[in-house]
């Protein structure tokens, strides 16, 4: 996981600042806010975290009677801050933190055997407030894997942000994460965005308050979408959905259009009607300039005469040849790409797939993280 050293050094001043202090949960919070810069790296930070410090929540008693003694602070800090007055009046019932620690080693020595249930000995499933799978608002855990009453969660092993590995099928809101890395900033509009710079400037120079404003920053680039529908791309459509609900909302400029498996003369904007309220694709050619940044997305699963043949649609007749179609969009748009939903381990199994690749010289890219990133690096040249 790529750590910057001034990353690495504000961790350290973090620490020596003693910003968290008995607190492990805590701690992992404060190196994660500091040492992750990018969401797809929170996952392996969780990884690292729980190989590095697993030790905490699974030692044995071999282990625990070979450490160090279990810091008394530690223990005490930890509980003022997690426990409720009354576990901590129980705690002062057994007689204090001196008496728990004393009570523990006594135990660690004594022990030989685990121990099933009870309350005395540091077993397991039982009410004693040393060993694992058991309820003890003091109690310290040794040899369980995780938690059963939430007392001692390790957050780290919950790994909620695994979905946002770069080699994963993406939802909504990262592929909103990926997209963002197509932007081409602009001021448009009213002057209604307070210039805190300006402002500043023009007070220095007149002498008084000289409030300025400008217009809101705005991502500029223009966007046009062909979406493949029906077939072999039903089984995408909760993807390809996600994909669009995403655009929508990072691109203001943002047009769309659906097809079937490949682009013929026909387009639509409402699938119900597709057949009765097409628009022809020398419109679309026509209506939107070279800026536009074009991209289409399907898995590319068709015959292979869809692509290369007059009359190869499976649906209508086509007079001429879907690839002669892709060529006047790839000379329209310079700036194109394809996305494909279908994992690319299974690209080379189907023939049409290299064709529209060849046919989009290699800007195929996997509906991933890294994959849509890639797609928008390449549309940002």
């Amino acid at each position: 996981m790529p750590v910057s050293l001034r990353e690495y050094l504000s961790f350290l001043e973090a620490m020596d600042a003693a910003l968290v202090l008995y607190d492990v949960e805590g701690f992992y919070y404060l190196a994660r806010a500091i040492m992750v810069k990018d969401e797809r790296n929170l996952d392996k930070f969780d990884q690292a975290f729980s190989a590095t410090f697993s030790g905490l929540e699974t030692m044995t008693v071999d282990d625990i009677m070979n450490a160090v003694d279990v810091p008394e602070d530690w223990i005490r800090k930890l509980a003022e801050k997690t426990l409720s007055k009354e576990e901590m009046a129980e705690v002062e019932a057994l007689g204090g933190f001196d008496k728990l620690m004393e009570t523990l080693k006594q135990r660690l020595a004594e022990q030989e055997k685990r121990h099933q249930g009870g309350s005395k000995w540091i077993g397991t499933a039982g009410t004693s407030p040393f060993g694992a799978y058991g309820y003890n608002p003091e109690g310290i855990r040794i040899g369980q894997h995780e938690s059963r009453h939430q007392r001692a969660v390790k957050v780290w092993d919950k790994r909620e942000f695994r979905n946002l590995d770069d080699s994963v099928e993406l939802g909504t809101r990262n592929i909103k994460v990926a997209l963002k890395r197509l932007r081409r900033w602009a001021r448009e509009g009213a002057d209604d965005e307070l210039d805190l710079d300006g402002t500043i400037r023009a007070t220095a120079e007149h002498g008084y308050i000289d409030i300025k404003t400008r217009p809101e920053r705005r991502n500029n680039v223009k966007v046009l979408l062909f979406l493949d529908i029906g077939g072999s791309m039903d089984a995408h459509i909760r993807m390809v959905e996600e994909l669009f609900s995403a655009a929508k909302t990072e691109f203001k400029h943002l047009e769309h259009y659906y097809f079937h498996n490949c682009l013929y003369e026909g387009v639509w904007k409402d699938n119900n009607r597709r057949w009765t309220e097409q628009i022809p694709t020398w419109d679309v050619l026509h209506t939107y300039g070279s800026d536009y940044k074009c991209i289409f997305v399907g898995d590319a699963a068709m015959s292979p005469y869809e692509i290369a043949y007059r009359g190869g649609a499976n649906e209508h007749y086509n007079e001429e040849a879907g690839e002669t179609w892709l060529n006047r969009a790839r000379d329209q748009w310079p700036d194109h790409i394809w996305i494909n939903p279908t994992q690319q381990d299974y690209w080379q199994y189907t023939h049409s797939i290299g064709m529209i690749r060849e046919i989009f010289q290699n800007r195929m890219f996997p509906m991933t993280l890294k994959g849509i990133e890639g797609a928008m690096k390449e549309l940002g040249r």
